[in-house]
Parts: structure tokens; C-alpha cells; sequence
């Protein structure tokens, strides 16, 4: 698309979503390159921007062609869920959770149908989803049914200090599990494929020749067994046989050291192997900027990386700046849509 449109869903219309994707649009609104339309419920994003302060227009289209109005006035695409009976401010309800999944479902079809080049999620609350019937544990395994894909990576998006323009993307060989079965999860297979599965990220999302780092495990690298010897059983092995496949790939590198050669420039992405080994150098660096990426849907989708904050749901107190950057982010990467279907679709 000449100027990329971007959905964004609201996330649970009773949290800060709401708040954060009207301060957002309305910081892009007239802006020429590209256009952000809102998912949900109107009366959820009006009641949002009263909550943010923000002097807008809240105009509804039923098309996400539509031309965008200009400054003072951002979009939404209304589902109709809630109508005007948004329920109150910080609470789990179940009609609010119908609403935010709803958004989801739009959205992602909208993406799929290539009416929009990619959306931009929300915050939504697992309880309230659940409240629905739904068994989702959340968005990402709702996007996998939604598109029929049956694994999906996390890519972490972060500022890098060598450039202006310098990102280090950051990858996980497991996710959401213990500490304790993580690192029975990781073999010298399962590290492998997410070499391949981060150098295919690296290059669908625009860098030709990449260079992955493999962090460690064990401090100091392991110490050559001394410290444990998951570097030498599994991680050096997986090293060695993507090099022998042609792949830039260095590693076991010592985790604490690793994801700063990253930042600095001298490595594109840094395989992290558990939640906290990646999560904790990315939003101590850049916790507002660090943008995560969902990596294997036929869809570009970013996302904010916190929760609904239902403590300050309504009283404006709620930062748009992590919203902004993956929106941004979707700006950035709206021209690599159709190698991201082309990549991951059926």
C-alpha cells in the first residue's frame, strides 16, 4: 500500500487501551505516510479520549479505505458490541472481554484480506476473555487459530545504541512456561530450529545478510562444564551445524555480555532462551520502546508489551509511548506485508 493503514484494537475497553490508542492516533493524525484506524467499540475509544485529555474527534468509518480526516480526528471501525453501555472503568467483565476478542477478529481478518497491512493489539485481560467461553491463554494463541498457524515467535524490537536507525531484535527459544521446564525444553533440536526460525525473521523483516547471536545459559558460559553443560550438550552443537548451513551464527555467547554487543551493533538479533533472559535486558534498556513482534503468522502484528493496568483504567494516567512504538514499529515494517504472507502463509 502506497500509505499503509494499521489497525488497532482497543484491547479490553475497560482498561487503559482505550486511553493509550486515542493518545496514540491522535499523535499521528494527519500524518502523510501512513493512516491508524481503531478496532472497537466508538463509544470505548470516545470515552478513552475524555479519560486522556485528548481534543479529538472520534469519527466511526465502515471501511478501512476510508481517507484519513486529518489532525483533530481519529478513526474507528465500530463492531457494536458494547453500544453505548461500555461497562465501568477496572473490572473484569465478560462483555467487555467479548468486545476485545471481537476487535481481534476483525482486525485480523481485515489484515488477512489485505484490507490493512498489519494490526497493532491492545492490552486485553485473560480472566475477561475466559469469561466468554473462550480457552485461549491469549493473543497469540488466538491469532494462531485465527490463522490457522499452530506456532508462533516472539521477536523483541529494541533501540540500538550504534545507529540512529540500529534495532537489535531479540528471540526465544521457549516462552511461557517455569524456569524449571524450560530448560528441560531446551535440546540441541528445539535451539536449531529457532536459529533458523530468527534468521528467517531477520531477513523477512529487512536485513539481508544477518548476524544471530546464541546467548548462554549458565554463567560464564558454562566455564567449559564447570558451571553446567547445556552449552556444550546442546547450544554449541545447534551453533556449529547452522554455520555448516551457511548461517552468520555465533554462540554460546555469555548472556551478560551478549545482548549489549547487540545493542552496540554487532549482532542483529541474540537468541535468548528463556522469558526473563530476554525480557529483562530489553525493558531495563528501553521498557517504552521495546515493541514486541509476533513472528510466523501470515500477518504483520505488533503489540504493546504490558497489561490493561486496571488500577488506572479512566484517570488518565496511563503512557502511550510503548502503543506508540509499535505502531511505529508497523510503520516501519508495513512494507515487508506481503514477504510476511508469502513467508508464513499456507
Amino acid at each position: 500500500m502506497n500509505r499503509p493503514v494499521l489497525a488497532l484494537t482497543l484491547g479490553d475497553p475497560v482498561g487503559i487501551g482505550p486511553e493509550i490508542t486515542a493518545r496514540t492516533l491522535a499523535q499521528v493524525a494527519g500524518a502523510e505516510g501512513h493512516h491508524g484506524i481503531a478496532v472497537g467499540d466508538a463509544e470505548a475509544l470516545r470515552r478513552g479520549a475524555r479519560a486522556a485529555g485528548a481534543d479529538v474527534e472520534v469519527r466511526e468509518v465502515s471501511d478501512f479505505s476510508a481517507a484519513p480526516a486529518g489532525p483533530g480526528v481519529i478513526d474507528v471501525y465500530d463492531t457494536g458490541v458494547l453500544g453505548t453501555d461500555v461497562p465501568e472503568w477496572g473490572a473484569v467483565d465478560a462483555r467487555a472481554g467479548r468486545a476485545a476478542v471481537t476487535a481481534i477478529e476483525v482486525a485480523t481478518r481485515a489484515a488477512l484480506d489485505g484490507a490493512v497491512s498489519g494490526i497493532v493489539t491492545g492490552p486485553i485481560n485473560k480472566e475477561a476473555v475466559w469469561q466468554t467461553g473462550s480457552e485461549h491463554l491469549g493473543h497469540t494463541e488466538m491469532l494462531g487459530e485465527l490463522t490457522g498457524v499452530t506456532r508462533q515467535d516472539t521477536m523483541f524490537v529494541v533501540r540500538g545504541s550504534a545507529a540512529r536507525d540500529h534495532h537489535l531484535r531479540i528471540f526465544f527459544t521457549t516462552r511461557h512456561v517455569s524456569l524449571r521446564k524450560a530448560l528441560d525444553q531446551i535440546t540441541e533440536e528445539r535451539v536449531g530450529h529457532s536459529i533458523r526460525e530468527a534468521v528467517t525473521a531477520l531477513r523477512v523483516f529487512g536485513t539481508e545478510r544477518p548476524r544471530l547471536a546464541v546467548a548462554a545459559i549458565n554463567p560464564h558460559g558454562g566455564e567449559n562444564g564447570a558451571f553446567g553443560d547445556e552449552e556444550i550438550v546442546h547450544l554449541a552443537p545447534a551453533v556449529e551445524a547452522a554455520r555448516a548451513e551457511g548461517l552468520d551464527v555465533t554462540g554460546p555467547v555469555p548472556a551478560d555480555s551478549v545482548f549489549h554487543q547487540g545493542l552496540t551493533g554487532r549482532y542483529d538479533g541474540v537468541l535468548s532462551h528463556f522469558h526473563d533472559q530476554g525480557h529483562i535486558p530489553a525493558k531495563t534498556y528501553d521498557f517504552d520502546g521495546t515493541v514486541s513482534v509476533t513472528v510466523g503468522l501470515p500477518i504483520l502484528r505488533t503489540s504493546v508489551d504490558h497489561g490493561t493496568a486496571f488500577d488506572i483504567a479512566g484517570t488518565g494516567r496511563a503512557d502511550h509511548a510503548t502503543m506508540l512504538s509499535a505502531y511505529l514499529a508497523a510503520v516501519d515494517y508495513a512494507p515487508f506485508a506481503p514477504l510476511i504472507r508469502e513467508t508464513y502463509g499456507h
